[in-house]
């Protein structure tokens, strides 16, 4: 070997030390006990003399006598091997073998060849063959550990490099799996809008695939009233707090059937940020484009209206409720004075629908009231406003009138509309509207006043027999105010016990005998006096009260004539007037079935007075109950019979024992023989059907003379007796010659 280096074994370490030299300093400090060498040579002395070398330099060490132990130790230490020290010239397995097996089994170490064969075939056969580098026999010590050291700290660099590049895939793989399973868009166009990337979230939420996409411009997917607002954000050059943040607009969807996730057909309603995106080597064109994220909000969106819907609207007849149409109404007051001209209030009250509600159930209730919201939609301009402010009432709202009485035929028209029967499951049902009309500014320059002006025209009408309409007038102040005034009264009356049962009595002429009496409601008013049934009861059929108060009586009229049998008086049956309200009660039977059981009153001396009209409106409810009532051992009077306007064969199929003929009928007979007729006509039906007859409203001896030549016996008014309190009534029945008294006046 000749003492001469040749060039040739400098080259890959000088170049490997130029290559490490440029790393950051921090990177050259690295663990070396973190290395193992594996020395390979059949030169034991030297074995261990290289170990002791590289040992005293930090690096752990594995010595193999020769290429066949040398190969054994790697495959039995297979990765644990960093570096490896071999010798060419060995007996057994040379070193070209060794670097061979290393090549072909691809084993992750970095061989330096350790040889005192230096020539240039040699070398250049080594390189080829895989090994590092390579040093010269006998080779200088520190020259072997800076080898040795910079092959270690390539290995560290790689390792290194490895890892971040591990980091980077896994992270990359993390962000691929968030924008591929992100719930939002996540999208990223050119600097002339274009797309260059969106995830999959585009299909589910817009029906479009991600490659449909690319390549074409953000506004394909843009509400065209939107365009403005999404050129903006997709355009967004700014990043940080400044670049765009939670835009709202609407997208496009490609498929209709999602249409159902929305409030417009096929788009949803987008929450989207975005920032600009630059290239860092700012080579001319820094700006690449715009990152966004868009978010799903249409759930939100929906929420948020429903909240604002419910807010403002009655959720049954989804009109309008009072706060809208007290914001409308101002609005329209301001553009009525501006431009001089005049709006109308129109309050309107439909006409028994407690009835109607109480008779048929709520859902028919709520079903009816909503046919009559899109009914009077219907009737209406679209600049009106019809609102629901509770129950049966309902507020419109009229702009733009030239003249008062515009206002007068909108109320004609509605109640010609509403003249025309609702079928509902079966039911066919008739309503009618009480109106009252407000005019600004005529009537009144404010809201408050406008709605309480046409609520007081409303109940006015209501008072003539409902079914109309009704301008405001001042003198209806008086009238509605008396009107309220019995309404708060009425609701302290059952509590202060102010309500009193009278009592009339019913007269068999032909024997001269009492045989019965009508229970009549009176109101002992603690200021106004003695009020009848025709200025409350109305009243209290509209607020509620009806039931109460006929409860009242029925409990009045039991316990009095409990208290006559108790005193001896000879049995005598009671009528007392039932509304229509209580039979719609689904208990009204068991109720007063109860209450003739509790005061153990024989069944026969009770009757029920039904009027036809009340009869009629909802017969096949109240049929179960009359029936009720007859198996009870209850009798059952039609009253004011001859004034309905139905048929009559309900008098075949009605548990009905007898009829009281309206006195309307009586009162004209002296001047309209057609009225006589009538009357005669109802006794000879009667007769026919075999029920009793009870003519009431006897107030002339002539009227009772007639009553007499047609053959009816049992006669009732105030000819022969005025409603009485129970006590006076009692004192009237401890006379012995009361009826003969009675008669006198003839």
């Amino acid at each position: 070997m000749s003492g001469t280096k040749p060039h040739i074994q400098y080259r890959a370490t000088d170049g490997l030390a130029s290559l490490l030299s440029s790393a950051p300093s921090q990177q050259k400090e690295f663990d070396k006990s973190s290395f193992t060498v594996l020395i390979i040579d059949d030169n034991s002395n030297l074995l261990y003399s290289t170990k002791s070398i590289i040992e005293a330099n930090g690096y752990k060490c594995i010595i193999a006598d020769g290429g066949e132990a040398g190969l054994a130790v790697l495959v039995q230490m297979r990765g644990e091997i960093d570096i490896v020290l071999l010798d060419l010239a060995m007996p057994d397995i040379d070193g070209y073998q060794v670097l061979e097996n290393i090549h072909e089994q691809e084993m992750d170490v970095d061989v330096i060849v350790v040889s005192g064969d230096a020539t240039f075939d040699n070398a250049a056969k080594v390189f080829r063959d895989g090994a590092l580098d390579f040093l010269n026999k006998p080779y200088n010590p520190s020259q072997l550990i800076s080898t040795v050291y910079n092959i270690a700290l390539k290995r560290n660099l790689k390792k290194h490099l490895k890892n971040t590049q591990k980091q980077l895939e896994d992270s990359e793989k993390r962000y691929r799996f968030i924008v591929s399973n992100s719930p939002d868009i996540i999208y990223m166009v050119d600097h002339r809008g274009f797309f260059t990337f969106i995830n999959d979230r585009v299909t589910d939420l817009l029906g479009y695939k991600p490659e449909e996409l690319i390549g074409e411009h953000f506004s394909t997917l843009v509400h065209e009233d939107d365009i403005i607002v999404a050129e903006h954000v997709f355009n967004e050059r700014r990043t940080g707090e400044r670049a765009s943040q939670n835009v709202e607009f609407r997208l496009r969807c490609s498929d209709p059937e999602k249409a159902s996730k929305t409030f417009e057909s096929n788009t949803i309603v987008i929450e989207l940020c975005s920032l600009g995106v630059y290239n860092l080597k700012e080579d001319g064109t820094p700006y690449l484009g715009t990152y966004g994220v868009a978010r799903d909000i249409s759930d939100r969106k929906k929420a948020q209206e429903m909240i604002h819907f419910q807010a403002y609207h009655d959720l049954l007849t989804r009109l309008p409720n009072r706060e809208l149409f007290l914001d409308r109404l101002n609005l329209s007051i301001s553009q009525a004075s501006r431009n001089k001209s005049m709006l109308a209030v129109l309050f309107l009250d439909m006409d028994g629908f407690k009835f109607i509600n109480d008779s048929l159930g709520h859902i028919i209730g709520d079903k009816l009231l909503q046919h009559v919201a899109h009914r009077l939609q219907d009737t209406l301009r679209d600049t009106d406003t019809v609102s629901r402010i509770g129950g049966d009432e309902f507020n419109i709202l009229i702009p733009e009138l030239q003249h008062r009485e515009e206002a007068g035929l909108v109320a004609q028209k509605i109640l010609n509309v509403f003249s025309k029967p609702i079928l509902l499951d079966k039911h066919e049902i008739t309503i009618s509207f009480s109106i009252g009309i407000s005019v600004f500014p005529d009537d009144a320059n404010c809201t408050e006043t406008l709605i309480k002006n046409a609520d007081m025209a409303m109940y006015h009408i209501k008072g003539r027999g409902k079914n109309g309409y009704e301008y405001f007038s001042d003198h209806m102040q008086s009238i509605y105010d008396q009107r309220h005034s019995i309404e708060q009264d009425m609701r302290k009356a059952l509590d202060n016990n102010q309500f009193e049962a009278y009592y009339q009595p019913q007269f068999d002429i032909k024997t001269n005998q009492v045989v019965g009496f009508e229970a009549l409601i009176r109101w002992n008013h603690p200021s106004k006096g003695l009020i009848t049934p025709d200025d409350f009861i109305p009243v209290a059929e509209e607020i509620g009260l009806i039931n109460e108060i006929g409860l009242f009586m029925l409990e009045a009229g039991c316990q009095q004539l409990r208290n006559w049998i108790d005193d001896g008086y000879t049995p005598l049956k009671l009528s007392i007037n039932v509304s229509a309200y209580q039979l719609a009660e689904s208990n009204f039977d068991v109720v007063l079935c109860d209450l003739a059981r509790q005061y153990n009153l024989p069944r026969s001396l009770l009757m029920v007075e039904i009027t036809e009209t009340s009869l009629m409106q909802e017969m096949e409810q109240i049929m179960p109950r009359l029936k009720n009532l007859v198996k009870c051992g209850i009798g059952i009077c039609i009253d004011d019979f001859g004034v309905g306007y139905s048929s009559l064969s309900y008098l075949q199929t009605l548990p009905i024992q007898t009829l009281k003929i309206d006195r309307s009928f009586l009162s004209c007979i002296t001047n309209n023989a057609d009225t006589s007729c009538i009357i005669k006509a109802i006794v000879a039906m009667a007769r026919e059907l075999k029920l009793d007859v009870v003519v009431e409203g006897v107030e002339s001896n002539k009227q009772l003379q007639y009553v007499k030549d047609i053959g009816c016996r049992i006669v009732q008014g105030f000819l022969l007796g005025r409603p009485l309190p129970a006590d006076e009534t009692t004192a009237l029945l401890s006379q012995p010659d009361y009826p003969e008294q009675a008669q006198s006046v003839k």
